[in-house]
């Protein structure tokens, strides 16, 4: 089965990424996780199908994050992964921001293109400091981590989500 360069583009990643709570909050990644390189290498050189799933699962936690753990995942406080959507309508293509086609830029670039928001805290989350992908809704895989730039302590009732844009990956 023929898997399109675009859904491979979530895992060849750097993120920069954003958190919307009082005032955005930036962050840069450093890691694609060692799942996701296995993926690239096994789809593009080797011929194989990628296994990903239709989803990928956004992920928040509350120490930093390498190419092998997502460092201490939130737990408790109705936290849950957000799920998200493989395809054309929720990840941009290369060409620009907010496309809804198949990539055709040269900047090697796509962002979301919804808002990927996470249940509102029922208590705090502590001091969110990585955010992550993974293929699954709990355990799972890393594609991709990256450490914030700057910490956010999560407090009963915050609002956190990514508002369009703001998760954004480069592949260079």
């Amino acid at each position: 089965m023929k898997r399109s360069l675009y859904a491979i583009q979530a895992m060849l990643m750097v993120v920069l990424a954003t958190i919307m709570f009082a005032m955005p909050q930036s962050a840069q990644a450093q890691n694609i996780g060692d799942y996701g390189e296995n993926q690239v290498i096994d789809t593009i050189f080797r011929g194989q199908a990628t296994t990903l799933g239709a989803n990928v699962f956004v992920g928040l936690s509350t120490a930093a994050c390498s190419d092998s753990s997502v460092g201490t995942e939130v737990a408790g406080g109705s936290y849950a992964r957000v799920s998200v959507a493989r395809s054309l309508a929720n990840w941009a293509g290369t060409q620009s921001a907010g496309s809804s086609t198949a990539s055709t830029g040269t900047g090697g670039q796509t962002s979301n293109n919804i808002t990927i928001s996470f249940p509102t805290p029922a208590a705090g989350w502590g001091t969110v400091v990585a955010v992550f992908i993974s293929d699954a809704s709990t355990g799972a895989n890393i594609v991709v981590c990256t450490n914030l730039t700057v910490n956010k302590t999560v407090n009963i009732g915050d609002t956190v989500s990514f508002a369009p844009g703001q998760l954004t990956f480069t592949l260079q």
